[in-house]
């Protein structure tokens, strides 16, 4: 051995060779291996920590890799496949951890959104709550029909609701009495031949218009609208704040309301005027009943004021000695002779005046010359609209728009976003609800946005109950650009950094589970407010319009553009009144000025909203209260224009309006019983076409107008107590039903001459066995 050794030294010197190059190889692979660590590093880095998509992020990875791996090719033959394996086992755990991470992201992002849109959502519905309220009833009222409301939705056991019930003796009763208040009372002269020309578009346009120019001068005028009967308007001024100058703020506006009226028939040429009443005095506001909520004021004083108007001229603002004494000279009057135009004026004698209006000399209104050849509905119409009036619901218009698909395609205030951005979910300000948890959560996102306040390229948006934060790909690239790469020897150790920052992603992703959770939770709650709200928010529609016509004027799309109107061939009206009452209304310190009268009212029309929720009487509609008459109608929830195939339907709903009214007989007598007094219902009925819609921008007001309607109401003026008087048309459809019906002869009619009227035999030996269901 030692022989060959010595005798081959070019041998020798190979194998030397050979093993300074596998020397060489090792410690080059050695060295390079050194760096695989930090190039680990870089991959895992890129997967788990940088805001790149799923795409990029492999790619960016694969070209890490290959780079490294392609120096090897160059400069080394040994190791490359160790490391080759290393780097593609790096790659499958980073791009495992992407996954998972990604998955996470697009979870909680999709449940941040859907919780923003839960809460806006609710703030809408919350809007339009108040709104609606505050747009009939006064804050102080609303306030506690809402929480009466807000009590009942919750009660979802029906035997505990009845329980409440049958714990009170009386309903809620939410009036209240002022004193030192103008009640102003104005009718449109002429306005029923004019209506008759129109067709429902043109009747309801011209209605809105002209109420919402009244509505406008009321509020300039600083007097509330109360309500509109027909062509009549009628508004406070003191209401509900006590007000100094009420009586001239309602002459001042009755005189605006002339004027108004003088520059339609100067323009249009059709002969329409205003005749204004206005009396100062006390009254009790608020509401009655179950349904159909609409403010209302009672008292003598409005009686008064109301045969003010009555006893008017047309043109001109008629007051009493009251209002004279708080105008304190502010307007010249002359002589108004009221008690010889009103009877009631006259049994009270109550002197009168008529307002001179200092603007112009002469009120007596004159018709254009020139022959106009359109009709005058279509004059006024095109007229009035030139005005502008706003619609109804117009204030629930003024809402924002709210979707997950809008923030997500960039239609919302958010930018467009990718699910590899940082998301910061929302901080719930309800200081309560937070834990300690949360509480650290807020300050580190607190530091977090006051350092990067300084910039521009993120977002914020405080508008809802959150606090939501976007940082885009750009900037997180800047903040990377200023990152200065440290040298190869601080990575010696970078492996078990690594696992370091292994460990710090589980806490990361457990952070985040638990704030998932959290937020699933918060989702949970405010999905059960949002239906409360929604359950309330429909309450109160359907209390205001009725079911059918509140659905168009409810939901994220609707507009609200149009006015609602709609014409229907056969409706029957029926008008109930208890004239006892006024008899019975008196205002003495005994009944506290009349509070204990109007409680007794309130009785009366809330047993009467009770039957509407028997299934017999679905199909009856209350339209509104007029003191102490109910007026509703049947044939408003089924198709606008029916065919005579409907005939039978049609006819049954005026059956079912007669036992609707047998029905409130009943019912007023059982209210006689417990009460000992002697009240007697006197109900009129017709049937015929009509016209329905919702007019008024600051209070908006579904009502049907039409010939039907007036004579409807005529039959109940101009019947007897504890009767049921109809038209000679509704009688022959009712004995075709099988009811009896006696004649009651020919009556003159106000405005329609002599009518052949009857009276449906309301005795139950008589009317055993008809029923309608």
């Amino acid at each position: 051995m030692y022989l060959l050794q010595y005798t081959d030294p070019f041998r020798m010197t190979k194998h030397s060779n050979i093993n300074m190059t596998n020397q060489n190889i090792i410690a080059n692979v050695c060295e390079n291996s050194v760096n695989v660590p930090f190039f680990l590093f870089i991959i895992i880095t890129v997967y788990t920590m940088l805001p790149f998509q799923m795409t990029y992020a492999v790619t960016l990875s694969i070209i890490t890799f290959l780079s490294h791996i392609i120096v090897l090719l160059v400069y080394l033959t040994v190791g490359l496949l160790s490391n080759a394996v290393l780097f593609v086992c790096g790659s499958m755990v980073g791009a495992f951890h992407k996954f998972l991470m990604e998955k996470a992201l697009m979870q909680t992002f999709q449940d941040t959104l859907r919780c923003l849109g839960i809460r806006m959502k609710l703030e809408i519905e919350k809007r339009q709550q108040e709104n609606l309220l505050q747009s009939v009833l006064p804050v102080y009222i609303s306030m506690k029909m809402k929480l009466a409301i807000m009590e009942r939705c919750k009660c979802k056991d029906r035997e505990e609701q009845q329980r409440m019930v049958c714990d009170n003796n009386f309903h809620s009763l939410y009036v209240k009495r002022h004193e030192n208040v103008s009640i102003l009372y104005a009718d449109i002269v002429g306005f029923t031949r004019l209506a008759s020309d129109c067709s429902p578009k043109e009747l309801v346009i011209m209605l809105n218009e002209l109420f919402g120019k009244f509505d406008q001068i009321a509020k300039e005028n600083e007097c509330m609208r109360i309500k509109i009967l027909g062509d009549c308007y009628y508004c406070v001024s003191g209401l509900p704040v006590s007000l100094p100058n009420h009586a001239k703020n309602c002459v001042k506006m009755g005189l605006d309301m002339c004027e108004a009226i003088k520059q339609v028939r100067e323009a249009t040429g059709v002969d329409i005027n205003m005749r204004v009443g206005v009396h100062s005095g006390n009254v009790l506001c608020g509401v009655i009943g179950l349904r159909k909520w609409q403010f209302d004021v009672w008292s003598h004083d409005v009686t008064l004021a109301n045969h003010m108007e009555s006893g008017g001229l047309p043109g001109r603002v008629h007051i009493t000695e009251a209002t004279l004494k708080h105008l304190n000279k502010a307007y010249e009057v002359e002589e108004g002779n009221g008690h010889l135009r009103d009877t009631y004026l006259k049994e009270l004698n109550v002197k009168t005046y008529l307002v001179i209006d200092p603007r112009v000399e002469n009120l007596n209104h004159t018709l254009p010359r020139d022959g106009l050849k359109m009709r005058a509905s279509v004059r006024m119409t095109r007229f009035l609209e030139s005005w502008g009036a706003v619609k109804p619901f117009a204030h629930l218009q003024s809402r924002e728009e709210f979707s997950t698909d809008a923030m997500v395609n960039g239609k919302g205030r958010c930018k467009r976003v990718s699910v590899s951005m940082i998301c910061v979910c929302c901080l719930c300000r309800n200081k309560s609800q937070k834990t300690k948890f949360d509480e650290e959560l807020h300050d580190k996102m607190t530091t977090t946005i006051n350092d990067l306040s300084s910039s521009k390229q993120w977002v914020k948006s405080e508008e809802t109950s959150g606090l939501m934060l976007w940082f885009t790909k750009r900037d997180l690239e800047k903040q990377y650009r200023t990152i200065e790469m440290p040298s190869f020897k601080y990575f010696i150790g970078c492996a078990t950094f690594i696992f370091l920052c292994i460990f710090i992603i589980q806490m990361l992703n457990e952070y985040c589970f638990r704030q998932d959770f959290l937020l699933k939770n918060k989702n949970l709650a405010d999905k059960e407010e949002v239906e409360l709200c929604e359950n309330l928010n429909r309450l109160l529609l359907e209390n205001v319009l009725p079911a059918h016509v509140a659905a168009l004027f409810v939901g994220e799309n609707k507009k609200n553009e149009d006015l609602y109107y709609k014409s229907y061939d056969c409706v029957c009206v029926m008008f109930a009144s208890v004239p006892d009452f006024k008899e019975f209304y008196t205002e003495c310190d005994i009944n506290k000025e009349g509070l204990e009268c109007l409680r007794l009212l309130n009785e009366i029309i809330a047993d009467f909203d009770e039957l509407l929720s028997k299934p017999k009487f679905s199909g009856v509609e209350k339209i509104k209260t007029i003191g102490s008459t109910y007026m509703s109608a049947a044939g408003l929830s089924g198709p606008p224009e029916q065919s005579s195939q409907d005939r039978e339907r049609q006819n049954a709903q005026i059956g079912n309006m007669v036992e609707f009214a047998i029905a409130l007989i009943g019912k007023l007598d059982g209210i006689n019983r417990h009460s000992f007094n002697t009240f007697r219902l006197r109900v009129g009925i017709n049937h015929g076409p009509v016209i329905a819609g919702v007019i008024g921008a600051r209070k908006p007001q579904y009502d049907i107008w039409g010939n039907t309607v007036n004579v409807a109401s005529r039959m109940e003026s101009t019947g007897e107590l504890g009767k049921i008087q109809v038209t000679e048309e509704t009688s022959d459809v009712l004995q075709k039903l099988g009811y009896s019906c006696e004649c009651r002869g020919l009556i003159n009619v106000k405005g329609k001459g002599e009518l052949k009227t009857f009276f449906v035999c309301t005795d139950s030996s008589k009317q055993q066995g008809i029923g309608l269901s």
